[in-house]
């Protein structure tokens, strides 16, 4: 037999796809959008659909969400890929499209991973979402707030659709299980559902992908293929780590992470950074947290820390797993060696503190600014003394209110960089005092 058999080749849909929901009632999770009186249902019962973005992680629904809508409406649905797709198609499609409104039809055209579309490709959707020739529903798995243009993304809602929890995942695993014949000499522990939908990181097609192989690979015994977590451990390669993404060890690795760097100790920062990528987290949420950390634990004493910090960020964002662990690693070690100040978090939070205590206390007159002639009459700017025209640029000038006129929120230390940062400061406090 042929495998490249045409007939043969159309016919096998991946588990994934066969399970596919085409209706709301198949449709697993993001119940604050489809559920009852929630916005998209809302939209989908009253035939009221406009154009719209959806973001979210892989397999939680997007494309599958956009599908039913366009089935529910009676809609054409038109489905263009942002990475094979070009201005050709798009105009071809928009032919289509103005075919279907004149004939009485509304057209949904879906772009999946819109995101990379340059901006021409996603001017070239503006005047047909305008004019209603077509109804626009993006996919992106980024912020669309950064790599959607900003003309397109005023003219569509956007909504955000939320990775699978571990209950979602195992009731569309059941699902395919009960809905496949084929699947009726299967049986498999319920601690085995439960361990693919960990691992699936609350992506359904990964769930489904997950089972389908498994099943495939397991020789039947006694006609039974029986699956079990030690089975399953085997298949998959490795144990488990015991990891999730919402929960306590979440939290118990990036304070690890956190308290080795503040303790410069980089073979255990790099240990709980790996624990965690290996473990499937999403590498920008590390990113985010070294940011933080670079002005919480670092700040003047080596202010390259927070360009290093950003930098990683933009790494993993651009690379993606796994060839950003590298880049993350390089973050990780610099922060856990630079020399270590938490003057900043200190001094913001007695800042904030008597910030929350002082809540009506005016600013002084002569920080205001003077805006209209009624302003300057009450005194507004009144005494302001500008610094560039005094020596040294410095003025003994106060500028807390009278309250906290003596407070100290910034005290640097005298590590790295912050040692020079604390002379300067004395430097000028000496300078008001002979002023």
């Amino acid at each position: 037999m042929n495998i490249f058999d045409e007939e043969n080749e159309i016919s096998y849909k991946p588990l994934a796809e066969k399970m596919r929901p085409t209706t709301l009632e198949e449709f697993f999770g993001q119940e604050e959008l489809v559920g009852d009186n929630q916005a998209i249902r809302k939209m989908i019962e009253t035939d009221a659909i406009s154009s719209m973005i959806f973001w979210g992680p892989p397999g939680v629904g997007k494309t599958t969400l956009a599908k039913i809508i366009a089935k529910e409406t009676s809609s054409s649905f038109q489905e263009l890929s942002a990475v094979t797709s070009g201005i050709k198609e798009i105009k071809d499609l928009i032919e289509i499209a103005k075919y279907n409104k004149s004939n009485g039809r509304k057209t949904i055209v879906f772009v999946d991973e819109i995101h990379r579309f340059n901006k021409a490709q996603q001017d070239a959707f503006l005047p047909y979402v305008e004019n209603g020739n077509i109804i626009l529903i993006g996919a992106t798995t980024e912020n669309p707030s950064f790599e959607v243009n900003s003309a397109l993304l005023s003219r569509a809602k956007v909504y955000v659709l939320k990775s699978l929890s571990e209950e979602e995942l195992k009731k569309i695993l059941k699902h395919a299980l009960e809905k496949n014949d084929e699947y009726n000499n299967v049986e498999i522990e319920e601690e085995a559902i439960c361990l693919i939908s960990k691992v699936s990181n609350g992506d359904a097609r990964t769930a489904l992908n997950t089972l389908e192989n498994v099943i495939n690979i397991t020789k039947p015994v006694k006609g039974k293929k029986k699956i079990t977590v030690s089975s399953l451990e085997k298949i998959l390669g490795s144990k488990t780590f015991l990891y999730d993404k919402n929960g306590e060890e979440h939290y118990n690795l990036i304070s690890a992470l956190h308290k080795s760097m503040r303790n410069s100790d980089p073979d255990a920062a790099l240990y709980y950074l790996a624990r965690m990528l290996e473990a499937g987290e999403n590498p920008l949420y590390i990113a985010r947290r070294l940011i933080r950390f670079a002005s919480e634990d670092i700040g003047l004493a080596n202010t390259n820390a927070l360009t290093q910090a950003i930098n990683a960020y933009e790494a993993s964002h651009y690379l993606g797993m796994p060839e950003c662990n590298v880049n993350l690693s390089q973050a990780v070690v610099y922060l856990s060696v630079s020399p270590k100040s938490n003057a900043l978090y200190t001094g913001y939070t007695k800042a904030s503190n008597d910030a929350r205590k002082t809540i009506n206390v005016k600013v002084p007159l002569h920080l205001r600014n003077a805006v209209t002639k009624l302003d300057s009459s009450l005194g507004y700017g009144e005494g302001y003394m500008y610094a560039h025209e005094y020596e040294g640029h410095i003025t003994n000038m106060q500028c807390l209110p009278d309250e906290l006129k003596n407070e100290k929120y910034y005290i640097p230390t005298t590590n790295g960089n912050e040692k020079n940062v604390k002379t300067i400061l004395e430097n000028i406090e000496k300078l008001k005092k002979g002023k």
